[in-house]
């Protein structure tokens, strides 16, 4: 186990090079360098140029060497320092803007996954064992529904029936009292009241999905002969399809955690643009919308490194539910 687990790791290596170096071609997007736009911004607001830090900054980042060694400069930073440059918009080191949204985003990201899973796994095993239905019919009707609508229209609907039906706001993460208040309980408990709104929200289409998928999986085993054997020996009904068919169909329902965790982050920069919640969304699209590149390239680099985990994090769990995966 321990063998296949550093395979997978090493394996994410290569991946997170390419991630890396489209996240610097981002940067380098904008015409001319980001030095001269940070100058000419300080120019339009009417504040005073020091040319001293341009020629800090230009050498910071290998400006006016080859692209190459300007990349591995700031690679470099990132690997040896934790040193993602500078925010030119918010005139503050990039870290201290990305930590904690892109920790936000993990954690709402996480909570979803986890609330899906624990949603769409007995609905999808009895609509399997219960086929054609009313609950069978109703999850299917749900599956359709949640699939086809969009994760910005439920959170636009759930805003206009939250303020015109209960006069109460679903913004944010936090009461205003708690955003900058230390941690809690009180301010936990807080969280909790205004998080599974997007949670439900982000969690809506992949649960419709993944509720479809557990059906599928479990119909293709329940008339195996395996199942009827178990069957005819006088195991009982409920037992028999926990510990067999259920266990066989988990292999596939455990591996969408490779897709659903980036459908998890990029949907949820839409959403959190609309609910203006504080995770990374919101600052990315701000940080390309005003050329702040270094900040946009921090995010799209984290963000790539979100997806990796949860892949590698999927072939865990398929290795220990399928002990054939790591042997081979």
């Amino acid at each position: 186990m321990f063998l296949f687990v550093l395979r997978r790791i090493a394996g994410m290596i290569p991946a997170m090079f390419a991630i890396s170096i489209l996240a610097y071609t981002i940067i380098q997007l904008p015409p001319g360098d980001f030095v001269s736009t940070y100058a000419a911004q300080l120019a339009e607001s009417g504040t005073i140029v020091d040319s001293a830090r341009l020629e800090s900054l230009r050498d910071r980042y290998g400006l006016g060497q080859d692209v190459v060694t300007q990349y591995f400069k700031w690679i470099g930073g990132i690997v040896t320092r934790g040193d993602f440059g500078d925010s030119f918009e918010w005139n503050q080191p990039v870290t201290e803007l990305v930590w904690d949204r892109m920790g936000m985003t993990a954690l709402i990201s996480l909570l979803t996954l986890i609330a899906m899973w624990a949603v769409s796994l007995p609905i999808g095993i009895y609509s399997a064992v219960r086929q054609y239905s009313v609950t069978d019919y109703v999850a299917t009707i749900f599956g359709f529904l949640g699939m086809a609508t969009p994760n910005f229209l439920l959170a636009i609907v759930l805003m206009y029936i939250s303020t015109m039906w209960f006069g109460a706001s679903v913004g944010g993460l936090f009461s205003p009292q708690f955003v900058n208040a230390p941690l809690s309980w009180a301010k936990i408990w807080d969280f909790i009241t205004h998080a599974w709104i997007p949670i439900l929200i982000l969690g809506t289409a992949g649960t419709a999905s993944l509720i479809r998928v557990m059906r599928a999986n479990l119909l293709d085993e329940l008339h195996k002969p395996y199942v009827e054997a178990a069957r005819a020996k006088g195991m009982p009904e409920t037992r028999l399809i926990l510990t067999y068919p259920t266990r066989v169909a988990l292999n596939p329902f455990i591996s969408t955690v490779g897709w659903v965790l980036p459908a998890l982050i990029s949907g949820e920069l839409i959403v959190s643009t609309v609910l203006n919640l504080p995770t990374a969304g919101p600052l990315l699209l701000q940080a390309l919308k005003s050329q702040d590149m270094f900040l946009a390239g921090a995010f799209i680099l984290l963000s790539g490194a979100l997806v990796l985990i949860g892949t590698l994090i999927s072939d865990i769990l398929l290795a220990i539910s399928d002990p054939r995966i790591r042997l081979s």
